[in-house]
């Protein structure tokens, strides 16, 4: 039988630490970490999605700041305003929230945010470091960092693992891939296009899917004792939010699993906040 990896459970644990990183930075230097959303447009999952973070920021004691924007704004208007909070001392992490309308390159958003204030991990500089396994403090897209808490958490280890990344996005899947191999993993990453996922799944100790594919891995295409991550959301037959995992006929032959929900969800967010409170620390360290 499967030991439930608990998100929900162990975001708790982070989120209880970094309220207490707060209270010191506050106390200590009178600093509060601040973190700023930008919101395009009125995008109704994203604004679900952008009012659970606020919230948890303002409980955890970081100063969130939300400001939507008119879905027509252009792109120079919206660049001008990451600008501005690229140069205001109190803001410490920049969060644009997708999908983007078509009149904005996401890819310039992402390069115009400070490498220093990018909280989700994924300007150039930043991926980079990952990349090389730098020995410096840069950020981490969320996601995939707090998966890599889960598994020091359970005391998973890499080291010497087949490890299968279903999955290429910039966001979870290539991130996810780098954590692992610098972690010592061998990691294979499968995307639309390779044949058969099973000719790899089936034999590997870890397995992170992130495809958003109901009904993606059963277990004839999982080996006993695996670990299992599952980062997909998918609506099922009877309406309910599961992931790309069958997860029910998967549970007596794996060794580890995350739920959906509950699994890894609850620890993005528990990053992010982390994450807002790292480059605030960092900050302060390089004397900003």
């Amino acid at each position: 039988m499967a030991t439930v990896i608990d998100g929900k459970a162990l975001a708790k644990k982070i989120n209880e630490q970094t309220t207490q990183r707060v209270e010191k930075l506050q106390a200590d230097y009178g600093i509060t970490p601040g973190l700023v959303v930008l919101i395009v447009g009125t995008d109704q999952a994203s604004e679900r999605y952008v009012r659970n973070k606020h919230r948890t920021a303002q409980r955890l004691g970081i100063n969130s700041i939300v400001r939507q924007l008119p879905v027509d704004i252009s792109e120079a208007e919206l660049l001008k305003i990451i600008q501005q909070y690229n140069n205001d001392p109190t803001i410490d992490g920049i969060l644009v929230q997708d999908p983007l309308p078509d009149q904005i390159n996401e890819k310039d958003v992402t390069r115009t945010i400070l490498p220093e204030k990018d909280v989700d991990g994924f300007h150039p500089v930043n991926v980079g470091k990952l990349f090389i396994d730098d020995s410096t403090k840069y950020p981490v897209s969320c996601t995939p960092k707090g998966i890599m808490t889960m598994f020091d958490e359970y005391g998973i280890s890499l080291k010497g693992k087949k490890a299968v990344m279903i999955g290429r996005s910039a966001i979870v899947g290539k991130p996810m891939a780098a954590l692992m191999i610098n972690a010592g993993a061998t990691v294979s990453i499968l995307n639309r296009y390779t044949p058969d996922i099973k000719d790899y799944t089936k034999d590997a100790d870890i397995i992170v899917s992130a495809t958003g594919q109901l009904h993606l891995l059963g277990p004839d295409a999982i080996k006993s004792g695996a670990v299992i991550i599952d980062v997909g959301q998918n609506m099922n037959e009877q309406g309910h939010l599961v992931g790309d995992v069958d997860y029910d006929d998967v549970f007596d032959k794996v060794g580890f699993i995350t739920p959906v929900p509950g699994g890894v969800g609850p620890m993005t967010i528990a990053t992010l906040m982390q994450q807002s409170v790292d480059l605030a620390e960092w900050g302060m360290q390089r004397g900003k």
